[in-house]
């Protein structure tokens, strides 16, 4: 078996690669990428090797609360992190895939330290000449990857507060551009505002 084909079958992407001699991890995750409404935002995590956190897991498993508590652990412990986004219009000119990738690439470009290695929650690589590894149902297996897919949701959730002010019909606080039956309904009264995905089906 090569040795991408071990590291994707590995429980634990980020020790599996340690124990090879890649020093600096860093783990990817996006959020956003099924809404109507805002941008895709992703996040990039390096953590120090050793390190251990049994609280950081996946963050659809956690509740908004615990995100919130976990996000400035993430920030006080990793050696490096930071997010970067793809807006709607952004999204729509080259789609939600491409779009998603495109803010992840950016996550990892924006990192203080460059990583030795790069590894992806889901099925894709990114756009960029690094050594890099797409594992699925990484944020279930990897510390970093988990790291990620918080600090992700937790900022998408942040801009999306900020993005109720100034569109409060939508109550994007709530449902954060989600289609929930709320948003159709006030889609249908109201029509789409800027940061509405014109390209996705639900809006009008």
């Amino acid at each position: 078996m090569e040795f991408a084909d071990r590291l994707r079958e590995s429980m634990h992407p980020e020790l599996f690669l340690h124990s090879h001699g890649y020093a600096y991890i860093a783990g990817v995750d996006e959020a956003g990428r099924g809404p109507l409404a805002g941008p895709v935002i992703a996040a990039a995590v390096i953590f120090p090797q050793g390190f251990k956190c049994a609280d950081i897991r996946d963050s659809k498993t956690l509740t908004a609360a615990k995100r919130s508590r976990l996000f400035p652990y993430i920030q006080q412990h990793a050696l490096a992190w930071n997010w970067a986004y793809s807006p709607a219009d952004e999204i729509d000119r080259i789609n939600i895939l491409q779009a998603s990738l495109l803010a992840m690439k950016r996550a990892v470009e924006r990192l203080h330290i460059k990583p030795d290695y790069t590894i992806i929650d889901g099925p894709y690589r990114i756009p960029a000449a690094l050594p890099q590894a797409a594992i699925i149902d990484g944020d279930a297996k990897s510390l970093p990857i988990s790291a990620a897919s918080i600090m992700a949701k937790v900022v998408r959730d942040a801009i999306m507060a900020k993005y109720h002010m100034l569109y409060p019909q939508y109550n994007f606080a709530r449902n954060k551009g989600y289609g929930t039956p709320e948003h159709i309904r006030a889609l249908e009264q109201h029509g789409r505002c800027a940061i509405h995905r014109r390209t996705f089906k639900k809006v009008p």
